[in-house]
């Protein structure tokens, strides 16, 4: 009962802190809180589905939501400029225009064709982290494989590392709390051992993860076709999205290496971005953003916050600003430009 009231309060305390946020910046309460950007982080955009099963929601919005938060941001005069640009914008001192820069992470095929023609009515650029792993059809996306086997199952048998338990998966209640247990389950031991144990539980009932991830996640033909789209940007996600920083130093640098490599025969031209897996403490570290510097990377985390010019940004681990599918209405977007919600959260 307390894991199922955990999430519910999380998100009504961060509703009620969008909304008095929201009053608040129209009232131009807090302007300082701004900075002079901010960096937008999204997965899928898509239509939405009236399925109650699901886990992964957070992750997407509908493309009417996107089209709303670049109407949103036009109106307060933000300028939407690359990736690559807003990091020579950091590094100068401030102009006193804000910027707002979109990024996706992992490719999946329907930030092609849903997102593409949005940020094309808004002439806004766009960067699209990659996953070789995932785009190639070598890795599974854990998240995806799970919704999808719960969705089909009304019960599952797993070995959290006490002998097999029988966890009732017939309810939409039950559903999310055995992907709860599993996504602990991930982050509690190697990550690699825990994919393969969900993959091969996925297998046994007759999903294929594989193929999970190939239905979602865009081919290096797609991405190639894609990269023609002068507003459309790559940057580098790893090989097999996991957490970096529970990595040892050669397979840590072996993931960031390969996958910056992938980008730029994608592409055809260096690559200057990479995404950290998670982006948060599962993947940036002091020995990760070294690796970065070394590489001459900008690097973008999850940690959410406001940008400032002048050289003070730590480049290597630039905050974002999730839009949450959660949250999707306009007054929140004009919430988070305003920084206010991050400064109320200290």
């Amino acid at each position: 009962m307390v894991q199922r009231f955990r999430p519910v309060a999380r998100q009504a305390a961060i509703t009620a802190g969008l909304e008095l946020a929201a009053i608040m910046s129209r009232f131009g309460v807090g302007k300082d809180a701004a900075g002079d950007g901010l960096i937008f982080t999204l997965h899928h955009v898509r239509p939405a589905t009236a399925t109650a099963f699901q886990p992964n929601r957070i992750l997407d919005v509908t493309p009417g939501f996107l089209d709303a938060v670049l109407v949103a941001l036009r109106e307060l005069d933000y300028d939407f400029i690359s990736l690559e640009e807003a990091a020579d914008r950091l590094r100068a001192p401030p102009t006193g225009k804000r910027f707002a820069c979109f990024t996706l992470d992992d490719g999946f095929r329907d930030n092609a064709v849903h997102a593409k023609p949005v940020f094309a009515a808004h002439g806004a650029p766009y960067t699209i982290f990659i996953a070789k792993g995932l785009s190639e059809g070598s890795h599974s996306a854990w998240w995806e494989t799970l919704a999808a086997l719960l969705q089909s199952v009304d019960r599952i048998e797993f070995d959290f590392g006490r002998g097999n338990e029988s966890l009732p998966t017939a309810t939409t209640a039950q559903k999310m709390v055995a992907f709860e247990r599993l996504s602990q389950f991930v982050n509690r031991i190697d990550e690699a051992q825990a994919v393969a144990a969900i993959d091969a539980l996925a297998a046994r009932h007759g999903v294929d993860p594989l193929v999970v991830c190939r239905d979602l996640v865009m081919t290096p033909a797609e991405l190639r076709v894609l990269a023609e789209d002068p507003l459309a940007h790559y940057g580098a996600h790893t090989i097999s999205h996991r957490g970096l920083a529970r990595l040892d130093d050669a397979e840590a640098e072996a993931e960031v290496a390969d996958s910056a490599a992938y980008v730029a025969e994608i592409t055809g031209r260096a690559c200057r971005t990479f995404a950290y897996p998670y982006g948060d403490a599962r993947s940036v570290s002091t020995r990760e953003r070294e690796r970065l510097k070394r590489r001459g990377l900008i690097g973008v985390t999850t940690r959410p916050g406001m940008l400032r010019a002048g050289g003070v940004a730590d480049m290597q681990a630039l905050p974002r600003v999730s839009l949450n599918g959660l949250y999707q209405k306009a007054r929140y977007v004009r919430a988070l430009a305003s920084g206010l919600p991050f400064k109320l959260m200290g």
